[in-house]
């Protein structure tokens, strides 16, 4: 029997109104015909209790700590396979045979290139602007530069722009971060592996021959698996309301860059850092700690704690691991940051004010420190998290097209201005 939900409202009205059942989660109202029928909205700011949408690529349950990307866990998505694998998951519901992997990495492998006046495109910006004010302004141009294939009804359009994305997305952030160094660009070369490629064209320079080091490369291909989908983030929904009005996926995955950018998202282990820049010494976490605790005090403790998962964040665990091999791999156990960060976690994991409130270390504490290790420069781990989640935003986009059921998105409000007024002559106001 199909289940209802009810609607009393004060004036003596009541609806039904149907209520659905996914593969696992709660279940939801369809409050879809409810202004039709009792002519009122719902109130939701910041859409906590609303689905937007329906899906089929990731679940998180935060209570249980759990982060599924088509079914799979994270973890064992993080421990097997590579970037690619994981696009190509996310892109088409199911684990490549290897047969599909060879040619969707062929595919990948043959689009890393851009056009070559997109790249003089860079010299329009200062060299001191920020990497993702260029991120967002290159890959805005990018449908300048492909309109080839455009047509958002076509499949084929759809697949060819997919590619194009992921393949190009590297290129364009390695582009970024050169150039405002001052420094030329490298060409992606397509006998490495995307991961491999793609820190080649950040770190190598003309003067001599770039080394790959494979435990750093799969280091940041772990990076990229871990933040390549997060359900229906503010990002994420950015990308998908953008594409609801038929706009071209470049310019729906440059929104979803610009919503990236903001503290409370994307730039949450840039935050991290900066933290432990301003604690300064292992001797000083004591104070640091004492502050965070007085409320008054205006001091956060970033990167522990996740607005979605209210145990342990599944990433953390696997990202911690990765830190660790690369600290060892670097020889940077005594460096004064990475002391520093791992001090504070074993004080803010021992202390009873944070284990009650089950603010645990988060992808993002560890994730910060492996970029740092890297050689990633502060200012690019935002660039970084776009080019991991373009894959899933160009997902979401292409399953939203693909929706019978989808619709230009539009909220609505609860209006609290002034009611209709008539305007004054200027003489008499």
């Amino acid at each position: 029997m199909d289940k209802k939900a009810t609607l009393h409202l004060g004036d003596g009205r009541s609806f039904e109104f149907p209520m659905l059942a996914g593969t696992t989660g709660p279940e939801v109202v369809d409050i879809r015909t409810l202004y039709g029928k009792a002519g009122v909205f719902t109130y939701d700011p910041g859409y906590l209790s609303t689905a937007s949408c329906n899906s089929t690529i990731t679940y998180i349950d935060g209570d249980q700590g759990v982060l599924l990307y088509r079914g799979y866990p994270i973890e064992q998505l993080a421990q097997h396979c590579d970037f690619l694998e994981v696009c190509y998951l996310l892109l088409y519901g199911e684990l490549p045979s290897a047969k599909q992997q060879a040619e969707f990495v062929g595919m990948v492998t043959h689009h890393t290139m851009v056009h070559e006046q997109l790249a003089r495109l860079y010299q329009g910006f200062r060299r001191d602007a920020h990497p993702m004010a260029v991120m967002v302004g290159v890959v805005g141009a990018l449908s300048a530069f492909y309109h080839d294939a455009l047509d958002i009804s076509s499949p084929e359009d759809r697949s060819i722009c997919a590619f194009r994305l992921i393949a190009k997305m590297p290129t364009i952030v390695a582009m970024s971060y050169k150039y405002s160094i001052g420094q030329p660009f490298v060409y992606p070369r397509n006998d490495l592996s995307y991961t491999a490629n793609f820190m080649r064209m950040m770190f190598a320079v003309p003067a001599e021959d770039y080394k790959v080091n494979q435990v750093l490369v799969r280091a940041l291909d772990r990076i990229f698996i871990l933040h390549a989908d997060h359900e229906q983030n503010a990002s994420t929904s950015t990308v998908r309301l953008s594409g609801s009005s038929g706009a071209n996926p470049y310019a729906c995955i440059a929104a979803g860059i610009a919503c990236l950018w903001g503290p409370a998202h994307g730039g949450a282990n840039e935050a991290c850092l900066e933290m432990l820049e301003e604690i300064g010494d292992a001797s000083k976490i004591g104070e640091f700690i004492r502050k965070v605790k007085d409320k008054s005090s205006g001091v956060r403790l970033m990167g522990f704690g996740h607005r979605v998962y209210k145990n342990h964040d599944p990433r953390a665990k696997l990202m911690r691991e990765t830190c660790h091999e690369v600290l060892n791999e670097l020889g940077l156990h005594n460096d004064r940051l990475f002391k520093l960060a791992l001090a504070l976690e074993k004080v803010a994991l021992e202390d009873d004010y944070f284990v009650s409130r089950k603010l645990y270390p988060n992808v993002d504490f560890y994730s910060g420190i492996v970029q740092r290790a890297l050689g990633i420069p502060v200012a690019m781990f935002t660039c970084i998290f776009s080019l991991a989640r373009t894959a899933g935003w160009i997902a979401q986009w292409q399953e939203m097209i693909a929706d019978p059921e989808y619709k230009i998105g539009r909220p609505r409000q609860l209006y609290k201005g002034a009611t209709r007024r008539e305007v004054k002559l200027i003489a008499q106001r």
